[in-house]
């Protein structure tokens, strides 16, 4: 009985401590999400992680989380997390999968494998996230409209997945694993050079910040959106 009381003592010191360092964060201090839903959220987890893996890169910097950006038709895309870096505008789509993955550029869905017991497997579509981080880019780019500012798209990947077949034919854009994430980060913005002065990337800090803080009915109208249209192109696939 001793044991087990000191056991869930350390559990819950430990998870105070986590706490803790986790309301420091920018991330937190962006976006309010509780630590405890943060770490049960598969997709919050994700662009923490993405974040985190980021925080010791060197030069000037700001992020921003869960960007709801206006799109032409009224709707909105969201982005998961953007750095403003003063080698350029970094757009991380976040995929916190695991499972073997397989995709290519230009195929609108990529596979993703799962073991399913007894030597057997289980595959799921998913939408291509080059695609999506595209159409993130696109409206980014024609809310800032500044045709000198430089973009980098970058989908991130779970360590707990093999990115089993990635064909990757434009150079635009980048596909890794987080743990490789700062060091592929790091050779860009060594070879692109400082770019961005850190007066720039307050004043795109300062124009952007606002869509990070849509309220609840705009992130409900969001989600209604993309389930319609998920709904769409399930009923457009049985009809083929």
């Amino acid at each position: 009985m001793i044991l087990l009381l000191i056991a869930v003592f350390a559990v819950f010191v430990f998870y105070v401590i986590q706490k803790k360092q986790y309301e420091k964060t920018e991330y937190y201090t962006q976006t309010k999400t509780p630590y405890f839903q943060m770490i049960f959220d598969k997709g919050r987890l994700g662009e923490f992680y993405t974040y985190k893996n980021l925080k010791t890169l060197k030069g000037y910097k700001k992020y921003l989380f869960n960007l709801y950006l206006p799109k032409a038709n009224g709707e909105t895309t969201e982005l998961d997390v953007v750095l403003l870096h003063e080698s350029g505008i970094y757009v991380f789509e976040s995929k916190n999968y695991s499972g073997w993955i397989f995709g290519s550029e230009t195929q609108q869905y990529w596979t993703q494998t799962l073991p399913s017991g007894k030597g057997k497997s289980q595959k799921k579509r998913f939408f291509n996230p080059i695609i999506q981080n595209k159409v993130h880019l696109k409206w980014l780019q024609n809310f800032l409209a500044d045709q000198t500012l430089p973009f980098y798209s970058y989908i991130v990947f779970s360590e707990r997945c093999t990115l089993k077949d990635i064909t990757l034919t434009s150079k635009k854009h980048h596909v890794v694993k987080r743990y490789d994430l700062l060091s592929a980060v790091r050779q860009n913005a060594n070879s692109a050079g400082k770019i961005l002065s850190s007066e720039k990337i307050d004043v795109l800090y300062k124009k952007l910040y606002p869509l990070t803080q849509a309220d609840k009915a705009a992130k409900m109208l969001h989600v209604e959106n993309i389930q319609k249209k998920q709904q769409a192109n399930n009923n457009k696939s049985k009809r083929t």
